[in-house]
């Protein structure tokens, strides 16, 4: 037997990296941590370096193990490139498919768009993380991230996903207490809840209506990078919140909620983010054909 690295190895020790921790990835892949701490230290002999040090709190890598990490994602990206060659894929797409997405974006649309999609192709191994930031795809090993703004970033290409608009709303409570505004330049008078989102200007809401574009500076007492509590102090009557309508549906259906100044909004339409490579590899277009299929009926078409 040679002692060359096994790929599964490989892949083991990107996830311990990326994470920072045996056990997390123990319970990711529903293993042991011995088992994983095992295989890790087989690569480790196989290519006589250390590649990581393990402390009490986390696991921290080596500069010989920054650099094998490097090696490794370019090694496990061309076996999938291989795979796309040969056209394993374009039948039944298979392997791992890293996902990045906003915390609620990813538990109320993304998660369960992917839970069907896993149905189609189970041989997918999929792995979705919230996080309130934008990431690096390439650094952090992510093949996609799904959000709801522009791709802006040149190194990047944007695959549109569906349609959608941030909204104005308020509770009926704070209509009747405050009036609606007329106008978007009414909204510097009105108390505004903020949300500090991924990539929007923080107490600056960018509004496209019948008279263009407009920015309108707000103020206001109530502010918070959680849509959950921004929601509820709306509910509560605390003042007007501007975020995406499939956000507001069941409030705006039920009448918890009500549109403000209804003829202004914001493009704010689902893509996917992804490296020039990650569009190449046939895995990732199967996915996100079906991933805009499974999306559809829950915004409006082109």
């Amino acid at each position: 037997m040679t002692n060359d690295p096994q790929l599964n190895d490989l892949r083991l020790f990107c996830q311990v990296v990326r994470r920072s921790s045996f056990i997390a990835v123990a319970r990711e892949l529903g293993s042991s941590q011995t088992l994983i701490s095992k295989r890790v230290a087989q690569l480790e002999s196989a290519l006589g370096v250390k590649l990581l040090v393990r402390t009490t709190r986390r696991v921290n890598v080596t500069d010989d193990g920054r650099k094998v990490f490097q090696w490794a994602q370019h090694i496990l990206e061309g076996v999938e490139d291989m795979r796309s060659e040969l056209g394993q894929e374009a039948a039944a797409p298979q392997g791992p498919l890293r996902i990045a997405s906003s915390a609620r974006l990813g538990r109320q649309i993304v998660a369960p768009a992917l839970s069907r999609v896993k149905a189609r192709f189970p041989a997918l191994d999929v792995w979705l993380e919230l996080m309130d930031r934008r990431v690096d795809l390439i650094g952090e090993g992510f093949h996609l991230d799904i959000r709801a703004s522009e791709v802006d970033e040149s190194s990047l290409i944007a695959h549109p996903l569906a349609h959608s608009s941030r909204i104005l709303c308020a509770s009926p409570a704070y209509i009747e207490r405050r009036g609606a505004p007329q106008s978007p330049s009414d909204l510097a008078a009105h108390d505004c809840i903020l949300l500090r989102e991924r990539a929007e200007p923080f107490g600056t809401w960018r509004l496209l209506g019948p008279r263009g574009p407009e920015s309108i500076k707000v103020s206001a007492t109530l502010a918070s990078n959680d849509i959950d509590v921004v929601l509820a102090w709306a509910h509560a009557g605390h003042g007007i919140v501007f975020s995406a309508d499939w956000l507001f549906r069941e409030s705006l259906d039920n009448g918890s909620l009500v549109r403000v100044l209804p003829d202004w909004g914001q493009p704010a339409d689902l893509f996917a983010a992804a490296t020039m490579r990650s569009t190449q590899s046939a895995k990732v277009r199967i996915f996100l054909e079906h991933l805009r299929e499974e999306l559809l009926p829950h915004f409006s078409a082109d």
